[in-house]
């Protein structure tokens, strides 16, 4: 009989738990079930068997009561209303895009795409592999270059693999690595930081001087920082005849209509893959590519998709080359980087599969017709520009009027990107039209425009982007690339690779803790506003206050729950948060003049991902052994720790542990390595 509400108080009839039980799913029947299985009388007396009193909290977490799901999602939207949207010209690598609606309904918020794990196991993955295998060969027919991975997390971590594997492969003795000084100021962090864990000296100069400098390899940007594009053919050829190896950041937009990295001699192509159909997000997540020769296959980071043969001899595919990844080589590895960014990656591969060559080309051209444009008008209304050889970015001198025209345009609904005192950027793309450009130009100069003029004076001329620039080989020729350009046969395509899957929508998988399992399609959904995915990362701050504020509500709870301090939410990956932990460990042995605290104790347990992010750190790795039962042999940690005590740096532990245990003995260990003056990085 159905059980009768009449005598249920109000607060079971609001149901503000209902998530829990839809989200994590089992009925009391099933529970019990569970229950008589492993032998325990209850869930309480299940935690008593496996979670340790010792590290129990003894009082519930200072965190506000569950909300249902309708009230989660108006407070997020209510966050999201305080984000301001403009229009975005401050480029620097993200850029306003079109997801076309097919690949946002049918992958982004689709639980077939985003619900699948790795793909370790290719006979349920031979959808996303496919997919994957897409990018690869957009990347590698867009860079010209023979090879390709997966993605990588982004186009600054891109640029310190480049760095690390130009090291590998390079003939050069020399310890010193050479960035054009006209690279976006964020893959400059980045490739520092990264640097100085490996010991290397940077040089930085005008890429017209890399040659002139003994160095293991070089970071070139094409187009630069101040949107130049030019022939890096010479430079590149005197680079590697010194032996080194060069690496060039590029952009997929412009490559569709420039010479590639690849015909002008490039060892390496990098760069993000964002704005083929990817939001900006406010900086993230989007894949980066990263492409080589096929003389380095075994030196390249992340993941390579492979065409392989089956049981039976059908075409398979499959990950290839996995000797060289963290979770077979751990500390040898090329990287410590795991699963990368497949459904970012996905959505790029999917837009040039629906885009095709010709779609892209008339989106490439289009964004060059209007930084064209806009350059014209400006040079006839006597502006200076920076570079008058550019794809979609015009630089443009407007001395002392910078801050106030700065603000002019911001008022009217655009972001500019402010240079210097003296310079402002405009960065043009494919969510721009004719009408931007005249009201740019309005409100830059005070003078009216005719788009139409504009237009013929600049088709003819195309004096932005010479011949001798232009790409003359033919890019995405492969069928794929070439039959899906309507919406129902881009639906029947995208089915078709969903349907060779396992993912969620199937069955529940019983692999990988660090997967991402379920997310509910309400925690899914704010993903795709507007106001969440075209917030520039470098807009205005005042603009971001939804932003912030989320970022500001989620770290207190993490606070809450972790009893940590401070929450950094700048890794996008579980791989970048160990490289960030340990760097922070670094840094703090660093502040107290023990920069020779460089030994990090790892159980031999732990997951390939801890011995290689050790080693990016410049750290030595000491295996702890396991016991029997794959618990960390506590003699061993005291007397490695011990031994070590000099020189210790950290412990990395997962908790629970690879096994799924709340290992007893974790205070005892903990305790251990603070004795002996290390750290302890946890993860779990």
């Amino acid at each position: 009989m159905p059980t009768t509400p009449y005598a249920a108080p109000l607060a079971a009839l609001e149901q503000r738990d209902a998530f829990i039980a839809r989200h994590i799913g089992p009925c009391p029947e099933e529970v019990a079930a569970m229950l008589r299985t492993i032998c325990a009388d209850s869930l309480d007396a299940l935690i008593d068997q496996t979670v340790p009193p010792t590290i129990r909290l003894d009082a519930p977490l200072p965190l506000a009561g569950p909300m249902p799901e309708h009230e989660a999602l108006l407070e997020l939207e209510a966050m999201a209303e305080r984000n301001e949207v403009l229009s975005s010209l401050i480029g620097m690598g993200y850029y306003g895009t079109h997801t076309p609606k097919v690949i946002l309904r049918n992958v982004l918020e689709n639980p077939g795409w985003y619900t699948a794990y790795t793909p370790y196991q290719a006979e349920i993955a031979q959808g996303r592999l496919e997919a994957l295998l897409n990018f690869q060969q957009m990347v590698i027919d867009l860079t010209g270059l023979e090879l390709a991975n997966a993605s990588l997390l982004d186009e600054a971590t891109a640029a310190a693999e480049a760095m690390a594997m130009a090291r590998r492969v390079s003939r050069s003795k020399s310890n010193a690595f050479f960035v054009d000084e006209n690279t976006w100021p964020q893959t400059i962090d980045v490739v520092r930081t990264r640097a100085a864990l490996f010991g290397f000296e940077l040089v930085f100069g005008p890429a017209d001087s890399a040659a002139q400098h003994d160095v293991f390899g070089a970071l070139l940007q094409n187009p630069a920082q101040d949107g130049s594009v030019r022939d890096l053919t010479d430079i590149i050829g005197a680079l590697k005849a010194t032996g080194a190896v060069v690496a060039v950041a590029c952009d997929l937009m412009a490559l569709v209509l420039m010479k590639s990295p690849g015909e002008m001699g490039a060892d390496i192509a990098f760069g993000s893959a964002q704005r083929f159909g990817v939001p900006m997000g406010f900086g993230g997540p989007h894949a980066a590519f990263f492409a080589t020769l096929d003389a380095h296959k075994r030196a390249v980071p992340g993941r390579i998709i492979g065409v392989s043969v089956d049981a039976r001899g059908n075409t398979a595919l499959r990950m290839a080359l996995q000797t060289r990844e963290q979770h077979i080589r751990r500390e040898k590895a090329n990287s410590n980087i795991c699963t990368s960014q497949v459904l970012l990656a996905n959505m790029a591969g999917f837009y040039a599969v629906y885009h095709g060559p010709q779609g892209l080309a008339t989106i490439a051209g289009r964004i060059h017709r209007l930084a064209a444009m806009m350059a014209a008008g400006l040079r006839e209304r006597g502006f200076t520009l920076v570079s008058e050889v550019f794809f979609d970015t015009v630089l443009v001198r407007t001395g002392a009027q910078s801050a106030e025209l700065l603000e002019v345009a911001c008022a009217a609904g655009y972001n500019l990107r402010q240079v210097d005192a003296d310079t402002l950027g405009l960065a043009f793309d494919e969510t721009h039209n004719g009408d931007d450009v005249v009201a740019l130009l309005t409100l830059l100069t005070g003078e009216c425009a005719d788009a139409d003029a504009l237009d013929a004076s600049v088709s003819s001329a195309s004096a932005a982007l010479p011949a001798a620039l232009r790409r003359g080989d033919a890019i995405l020729s492969h069928p794929v690339f070439n039959t899906h350009h309507t919406e129902h046969e881009m639906l029947r395509y995208l089915k078709r690779l969903q349907n060779k899957d396992l993912a969620l929508d199937h069955s529940m998988i019983s692999l990988g803790s660090c997967t991402m399992k379920l997310n509910a399609t309400a925690e899914m959904i704010p993903v795709t506003w507007p106001r969440f995915g075209n917030i520039h990362p470098f807009a205005p701050i005042e603009q971001a206050e939804g932003y912030l504020a989320m970022i500001d509500s989620l770290s207190d709870y993490l606070k809450a729950v972790t009893g940590f301090a401070e929450i950094s939410m700048q890794p996008n990956s579980g791989a970048q948060g160990e490289y960030a932990g340990l760097l922070a460990i670094r840094r703090y042995h660093d502040s107290r003049g023990d920069t020779h605290r460089t030994i990090c104790l790892i159980p031999k347990s732990a997951h390939g991902t801890n011995p290689a992010t050790a080693q990016m750190c410049g750290m030595k790795v000491v295996v702890v052994d396991c016991d029997d039962n794959g618990n960390v042999d506590v003699a061993d940690l005291k007397a490695k720790a011990a031994q070590h005590a000099a020189n210790l740096a950290c412990l990395m532990i997962t908790y629970p542990s690879t096994h799924g245990v709340f290992e007893a003995a974790i205070r005892e260990i903990c305790d251990t390595v603070h004795a002996h003056g290390g750290q302890v990085y946890m993860d779990g």
